[in-house]
């Protein structure tokens, strides 16, 4: 009998189980920088102490992505270690700060089933929750994802898939309680921009390009404890359909997300995930580009919020806006499309 975990394959999976994760673990300052250095990320309330100070945290929180990340890893080895595809995610709310030297666990509950007709894969849907030492959820979304059959001829259950909301309404969005943007700077934060200068419906080129290397995704990727084969085993990979490993999808949504402060500087703090997709593939090589538009206004707790969606693409600038054609297909150049809230501060 083998001591290895080769990975949960689709039969292995029963609607209602609840997975308790491993392995728990202790965020630190050294795992901001290294999110930083990877990233480029520019967000002032998670650069400085001092200034997350000023809008009601007790020192520069974790950025919610990082923590986003992190739960995700730990949910890899027991959901997604045979996946085929990361599908889309919904649901998710960012419900208290993280600091440095708090510690995260996570739990998932099997929500949906569904095999897929070539009778060799299936759609796992999950809720998964990340929770710190105190027994606090600071984190829940739903995800669903690809995941090979072992036994193709093992039954299949029956088709559950769950009702997932489109977005996250704005009175279920929660604000930490501390946060105000009283003394909050906007020179320092970098951009002049706030919660009045947005019109629903604009959309925002955020210039910047990053080409991401081979070393860098990995490394990124570890950082989040990411296990999922197609990112790492080359070897493995030469027999898939792209013939080579490829960039974790978290990897393009925070380099994208770090391009949009480039016209959302203020837009430091997420509230929720409403939706996303990986639309196709990153590669080492590859350079990202992205753009947003602003979806829905809000206000929440006194506090400003912006309805965002962040969209990708890959070596094309984005001053044209890629995005889908009137039959709904995608520019082939587009690799994101997410949708999310955020805080901004008023005038």
């Amino acid at each position: 009998m083998t001591k290895s975990n080769p990975g949960n394959f689709f039969e292995d999976f029963r609607l209602g189980q609840v997975i308790r994760h491993a392995t728990p673990r202790t965020v630190t300052v050294g795992d901001a920088s290294l999110y930083t250095a990877l990233t480029g990320s520019r967000y002032a309330l998670f650069c400085s102490d001092v200034f997350a100070k000023d809008c009601g945290f007790q020192r520069a929180p974790i950025d919610p992505l990082l923590v986003f990340h992190i739960v995700f890893g730990k949910t890899v080895p027991d959901v997604s270690l045979n996946a085929v595809a990361n599908l889309g995610y919904a649901e998710g709310r960012f419900l208290e700060p993280v600091y440095p030297l708090d510690t995260l666990h996570a739990v998932s509950e099997v929500i949906g089933l569904k095999e897929n007709a070539n009778g060799k894969t299936g759609v796992v849907y999950v809720r998964s929750k990340g929770i710190n030492q105190h027994g606090r959820t600071v984190l829940e979304y739903v995800r669903w994802v690809m995941v090979n059959k072992k036994d193709t001829g093992a039954p299949a259950p029956a088709a559950s898939a769950p009702s997932i909301a489109a977005a996250v309404p704005p009175d279920q969005l929660m604000c930490p309680s501390a946060l105000h943007f009283a003394r909050y700077d906007s020179v320092l934060a970098g951009s002049p921009y706030l919660y009045g200068d947005y019109a629903i419906g604009e959309k925002i080129d955020h210039v910047d390009g990053v080409t991401v290397e081979e070393a860098e995704h990995q490394i990124v990727t570890r950082l989040y404890q990411n296990t999922a084969k197609v990112h790492f085993d080359a070897l493995a990979q030469k027999e898939s359909r792209f013939g080579k490993r490829l960039i974790y999808g978290g990897v393009v949504i925070s380099i994208a997300r770090s391009l949009a402060f480039n016209g959302l500087g203020n837009t430091g703090w997420i509230l929720g995930l409403n939706g996303g997709r990986h639309v196709s593939p990153l590669f080492a090589g590859d350079t990202i580009y992205a753009w947003s538009q602003v979806l829905e206004k809000a206000e929440i707790g006194g506090l400003g919020a912006l309805r965002l969606r962040l969209v990708a693409a890959k070596n094309k600038p984005c001053g044209d806006f890629p995005d889908r054609n009137e039959a709904g297909e995608y520019d082939p150049s587009v690799i994101l499309d997410l949708d999310y809230w955020t805080a901004i501060p008023k005038r």
